[in-house]
């Protein structure tokens, strides 16, 4: 087997941490699981034309989803920590940087990093 480049590792990455969190969600439908991988695409073209991008495939990734999904299923992923008012959607920022996180604005709080959803959604609430 021929060893994966850093290209295809950094895409292997964003793709598993994106399906983490939409299976935390409950979310990881077939047709999900394509927006995914059509995300994926898009972006190994993006980080060839600039590789020093590299590490903001997974944030993008999830914001790809986040708004394909807009279109088919509505909000995702809905905030686990506001307990109360309008169900609303977490946020990635940075938009365009490294360790992307999933954020409350209405909390003002970081929720989880893209890919850890799981632990964040049956975690303990702050109210």
């Amino acid at each position: 087997m021929e060893s994966i480049g850093p290209l295809e590792q950094t895409l292997h990455t964003a793709r598993a941490r994106v399906l983490a969190d939409l299976a935390a969600g409950e979310v990881a439908a077939a047709d999900v699981v394509s927006m995914v991988e059509d995300s994926v695409v898009q972006r190994r073209w993006w980080v060839e034309q600039w590789p020093e991008g590299a590490e903001f495939v997974a944030g993008l990734v999830a914001q790809d989803v986040q708004d394909a999904l807009l279109e088919t299923y509505g909000r995702w992923p809905l905030c686990p920590v506001c307990g109360s008012g309008d169900p609303h959607a977490l946020d990635v920022e940075p938009e365009l940087g490294p360790d992307p996180h999933w954020v409350c604005h209405k909390a003002g709080v970081k929720v989880a990093a893209v890919g850890s959803l799981g632990t964040a959604a049956g975690g303990t609430s702050s109210s």
